[in-house]
């Protein structure tokens, strides 16, 4: 079942996002990804870069849709003029992609000021500028193209306010809305109370949402995702839970299966980060049931 299908049946959703890998690593990432076929939804495509080299991140969603797994091209629209924006997403449809999801350059800004607010900000005139063009078959400079192109569109949302969602961020979602934005994909979700808050100041924009969740291995994850990414992120607990487990992939199963458990009575669906775990995606997609 396509993204798309699965998203207007109401069905719960599950993706996850992969790095792409260099060219020498791609068959093992597809032979990874075989062991969960038919389980997951969409795999997203973030780009990797290593000492200036960078990940051909449309090549590995082509390779992708050869395998039969729907691929979800992973843009940004911060440092990307129209041109070049409109040029990644042509290049994306011939290689077949029919998911986009967009966030910005700088994945999370911590810090006190407006900018905190703009975890997520999608610059959407411009975003809206090429794929109303490409949808109708012409490029930004009317000249014709050779087929329309059109994506299902997820772009990302800052869920961490609980209920005190900023005005900007309400401001943005629903111009989000307006230019057709498919779904909304969360920051990593920890605290459920938290996030049902969210989702019910949310709700007057009718559109899906999706939480992302984040795979925790180890407590040393949960203090550094504290320590860089934002304060609190990861619950006192739950970084204890794994500090003191003899089996620590158990420990880990266990909280995302409970996580998840929660999440289906709240939203739409997941998006699994499991930052290179991808050959052990199935053992907590056995322990969350889900498929």
């Amino acid at each position: 079942m396509k993204l798309k299908e699965a998203l207007q049946k109401k069905k719960f959703v599950v993706t996850s996002e992969v790095q792409s890998p260099f060219e020498q690593e791609a068959e093992k990432l597809v032979d990874n990804l075989r062991l969960i076929r038919g389980r997951v939804d969409g795999f997203s495509l973030s780009e990797i870069e290593i000492e200036g080299v960078v990940g051909d991140t449309i090549k590995i969603c082509d390779l992708l849709n050869q395998n039969r797994f729907e691929a979800i091209y992973q843009t940004t629209t911060r440092q990307k003029n129209r041109i070049q924006l409109q040029n990644d997403l042509l290049d994306a449809h011939r290689a077949g992609v029919e998911n986009l999801l967009v966030f910005t350059e700088d994945y999370r800004i911590t810090g006190d000021s407006l900018q905190e607010m703009m975890f997520f900000h999608v610059d959407s005139g411009k975003l809206s500028s090429v794929l109303e063009h490409i949808k109708k078959g012409y490029t930004i400079d009317g000249k014709e193209l050779s087929s329309k192109a059109e994506f299902v569109l997820g772009s990302g949302v800052e869920s961490a306010w609980g209920k005190n969602i900023p005005e900007l961020e309400m401001k943005e979602m629903e111009e989000m809305t307006k230019i057709g934005t498919g779904y909304f994909l969360t920051t990593p979700i920890f605290d459920l109370d938290s996030f049902e808050k969210f989702l019910k100041q949310v709700d007057t924009f009718n559109v899906p949402v999706i939480a992302e969740v984040m795979i925790l291995r180890t407590a040393g994850m949960g203090q550094f995702l504290n320590r860089h990414l934002k304060s609190g992120l990861v619950p006192e607990w739950a970084i204890k839970k794994l500090a003191r487990a003899t089996d620590k992939q158990k420990a880990s199963i266990e909280l995302f299966a409970d996580l998840v458990t929660g999440l289906k009575d709240l939203c739409q669906g997941i998006h699994i980060i499991s930052i290179g775990g991808e050959d052990k995606l199935k053992h907590y997609l056995d322990a969350a049931k889900l498929k």
